[in-house]
């Protein structure tokens, strides 16, 4: 509504005169009128600054793209009663015009954003062959930064058409009126095109042109929905920015170790599953536990980072496949070792024997030399085959194979500077080891992994709504009694998410087909090892009941085995 017009409809002519009204009475009515015109134009502003404030205070709070995307074109079709309306966005390289929002009230049509039906018309191209696209009317609009507003696009001049009545001549409708407005940010890019048409009068139904105020409304809607994709695209962009790096470091960590790659992607989705699972679950005692859109994602970036501790944990305690391993396995020195003890041994023999022949010793005398050597070079290949299959860390290490480890580190060679053992006191207690590959003091530096996650995100500044991702990520593997680490916490201290993940992290471990000192552990047998692991208050016996129950060790290893073609 324009003030100005409206006035210049009421004059003295309008008032009527039945002879008995005074000049007086006439221009108190004539005021009368003038004021309530002026009173419906303010209050039909105010209303209009009002649904601009409503507008934009929604466009600005809504941060999922898809739905900013829908209401821009809803408002502005609600703001100037058009019937259809279209948004494009430009791609990244701004050479194309993207469809992403179709609505179309007459032909019942909603294509794009959260309507489920994806729009498959091809991109318009800004710039074909290098030169710009002025054909077009939105690429136009585009490159440009011109508003075009045409009140019929059958009559229009200068912009093809021929896509539009192709549509009307497919589907019956009948394009008219069409206002095109350029979508600008605070840098003053055009970043998209709203495309509204066929405005309709409220009352009669009857597809007229857009108004000069319709065109300001739109227009300042359009600056305001800019503003308002650019800032939600640019937190999508810091988002999508923070996963790639978090997927990177995990990357990272898991190429470091030949043997467990892809073990952080694998606990990313077991984990989800289990809170997926648990969001489901309408039986106790999950009943009444709902995690939201924020703590989904809390705990998908803990589990992408649970292991990130690991990126200071040396390589040869992460790969260590056998028990003298470290930058390489030191079995080729045990074995050089005693290839140099079989030297010593068959040249001692050598020289007893030069002795006895020297003074006339006859052949049952040598004959027993030899036999004696043949006997001592068998034990000593005896040890080196028994620390060879020691090194594998495969068996469980009885208290007998240790005191046999511990008899051949006491055995000694000679050399020009003294006696030497057999295997030395670090090999030896890498020998001894009883289950596993790892020395206590080296699985205090793989435990230390943990302490290192929590120490590295609790350096970066999470959002509010992300804040416990350091602690989710550096308690996977403490234990509900309190014998895990770092911290040694109980049930009352670990929260579900932490939980979680531990459960995620010990099935994976287990199953894994890539760990290099172990074959692989059927899921029967890592099942019964973590029945085991929930009796002893090691694991939450509702999130395992849960995993068993809802089958969830099934879906995925079907999900493991059609990944590796199986």
């Amino acid at each position: 509504m324009d003030l100005a017009s409206e006035l210049e409809k009421i004059d003295l002519t309008s008032v009527p005169d039945h002879g008995s009204l005074s000049i007086d009475k006439k221009l108190d009515k004539l005021l009368k009128s003038v004021l309530k015109t002026v009173k419906d134009y303010a209050e039909n502003q105010l209303k209009h600054i009002d649904q601009s404030i409503k507008i934009g205070l929604a466009l600005s709070t809504e941060k999922n793209i898809d739905k900013l995307l829908e209401m821009i074109v809803l408002e502005a079709r609600a703001m100037s009663n058009a019937d259809a309306g279209t948004l494009y966005i430009t791609d990244k390289e701004s050479k194309y015009l993207i469809f992403k929002i179709l609505q179309n009230d007459t032909m019942n049509l909603r294509m794009g954003g959260t309507s489920g039906t994806e729009i498959n018309f091809p991109s318009i191209p800004l710039y074909p062959d290098g030169k710009p696209n002025h054909d077009n009317v939105s690429s136009h609009v585009a490159i440009s930064g011109e508003i075009v507003n045409i009140p019929d696009v059958y009559e229009a001049e200068g912009f093809d058409f021929t896509g539009p009545k192709k549509y009307d001549a497919k589907t019956g409708y009948r394009s008219k009126s069409m206002l095109v407005i350029p979508l600008t940010n605070h840098e003053n890019d055009i970043i998209g095109v709203l495309q509204l048409l066929n405005v309709k009068n409220p009352e009669t139904g009857e597809v007229t042109g857009f108004s000069n105020e319709y065109v300001d409304d739109i227009a300042s809607l359009a600056s305001q929905a800019a503003v308002a994709l650019t800032n939600t695209q640019l937190i999508q962009d810091l988002k999508d920015l923070l996963y790639a790096f978090i997927k990177s470091i995990a990357m990272a960590i898991d190429e470091k170790s030949s043997y467990t790659g892809g073990h952080i992607k694998r606990v990313v989705e077991l984990s989800m599953m289990i809170a997926e699972t648990i969001n489901e679950t309408k039986s106790p005692p999950f009943e009444d536990v709902s995690f939201d859109n924020y703590e989904m994602e809390e705990l998908h970036i803990s589990a992408w980072m649970h292991d990130i501790g690991k990126i200071t944990t040396p390589e040869y305690v992460v790969d260590k496949s056998t028990k003298l391993q470290t930058i390489f396995d030191r079995i080729i020195l045990v074995e050089t070792r005693f290839n140099l003890v079989r030297k010593f041994i068959e040249n001692k023999y050598l020289n007893r024997k030069l002795e006895l022949l020297q003074k006339g010793a006859d052949k049952k005398e040598t004959d027993s030399l030899d036999s004696e050597l043949e006997a001592d070079l068998k034990i000593l290949e005896s040890d080196l085959e028994f620390i060879k299959s020691s090194n594998f860390p495969g068996e469980f290490m009885s208290d007998d194979k240790i005191n046999r480890i511990k008899e051949i580190a006491a055995k000694t060679y000679l050399l020009s500077d003294g006696e030497h053992p057999y295997i030395t006191d670090e090999e030896m207690e890498n020998l001894t080891v009883r289950k596993g590959s790892v020395t206590e003091k080296e699985r205090k530096i793989i435990e230390n992994h943990s302490a290192v996650a929590y120490k590295m995100l609790s350096q970066l500044p999470f959002p509010k709504k992300l804040q416990n991702v350091p602690l989710y990520a550096s308690e996977h593997h403490e234990k509900l009694n309190g014998s895990g680490y770092p911290e040694g916490l109980t049930a009352k201290n670990l929260p579900l998410q932490s939980r979680i993940i531990a459960v995620a992290d010990i099935f994976e471990a287990l199953t894994a087909r890539d760990r290099p000192y172990r074959k692989p552990m059927h899921v029967s047998h890592a099942l019964k090892i973590m029945d085991f692991m929930k009796k002893d208050n090691h694991i939450d016996s509702d999130i395992y009941d849960l995993f068993v129950e809802s089958r969830l060790h099934e879906k995925y290893m079907e999900k493991e085995d059609m990944k590796n073609g199986n």
